[in-house]
């Protein structure tokens, strides 16, 4: 996936942006380890200006996806295997804190609003079923389907009532959206009862939410955003799941985004 444009964004959402754009594009091999790159070239790229890059470069740098090479000049640093796993169990224990967070603070309304989401997704789900079966195109119920399970993962985080939480669960996160849509998308187009076995777990979380159970919150989270994020990563049919602690994940689309 090419690096995104993000010329049309503000200066302090630039940085954040830069910074998202350019670890997906390590992360998934389009900035290949040990390739060299300047501030200008993915300024350039990017479409922005250089001072959002060189700050989004400086935190690469802290990650350790980076590597400075000149005053102006990086490189990507090589990743194995255990740092992927690594970011990946930052981003899982994250996500599992901002569930802990939404039993606490979750209202009435908006644990309705969540079940009204996930019946639209269930809705999604049975006409994507039907279409399968028929031989149908199903890729514009598939795009539906994953823009009501953002819309899910999103009413989810604004349950937290935490926005510095939530604000750190998207600087820290393995892939961009759009990355996660792609990839998703690749998956169910090879097997299309991809993450179905996870999809349950959206309504366990809103049962745990209206309970007000934080722990069995969090331990559903965790379970849904190790499987899901490991069979991102993998691409192959049997990846070892992020360490972690606990239980369950999404639908053929569902992203803890």
């Amino acid at each position: 996936m090419a690096i995104e444009s993000l010329g049309s964004l503000s200066s302090d959402t630039l940085a954040d942006r830069a910074y998202q754009s350019v670890r997906a594009a390590i992360v998934t091999g389009e900035l290949r380890p040990g390739q060299k790159v300047t501030e200008r070239g993915l300024a350039e790229r990017l479409a922005v200006s250089p001072t959002p890059v060189r700050e989004a470069i400086r935190r690469l740098e802290q990650d350790g996806l980076l590597e400075r090479t000149g005053p102006r000049t990086v490189k990507v640093s090589t990743i194995g295997d255990i740092a992927l796993q690594e970011l990946a169990e930052v981003e899982v224990a994250l996500r599992g804190m901002v569930a802990r967070f939404a039993a606490r603070h979750v209202t009435a309304e908006q644990l309705d609003h969540l079940d009204a989401i996930l019946d639209e997704a269930d809705d999604l789900l049975i006409l994507i079923k039907q279409r399968h079966r028929d031989g149908d195109p199903m890729t514009r119920h598939l795009t539906q389907l994953l823009d009501t399970m953002q819309r899910f993962n999103d009413a989810v985080s604004a349950c937290a009532d935490n926005p510095v939480l939530v604000r750190l669960l998207d600087q820290t996160r393995v892939f961009s959206r759009s990355e996660s849509r792609a990839r998703r998308l690749e998956r169910v187009a090879e097997d299309p009862n991809f993450g179905l076995d996870r999809y349950a777990s959206h309504r366990a979380l809103v049962r745990a939410l209206r309970a007000g159970d934080s722990a069995a919150a969090e331990a559903i989270v965790i379970e849904d955003a190790r499987g899901g994020l490991s069979a991102l990563l993998s691409g192959d049919a049997d990846p070892a799941p992020p360490p972690s602690p606990s239980p369950s994940a999404p639908p053929p689309s569902s992203a803890k985004s």
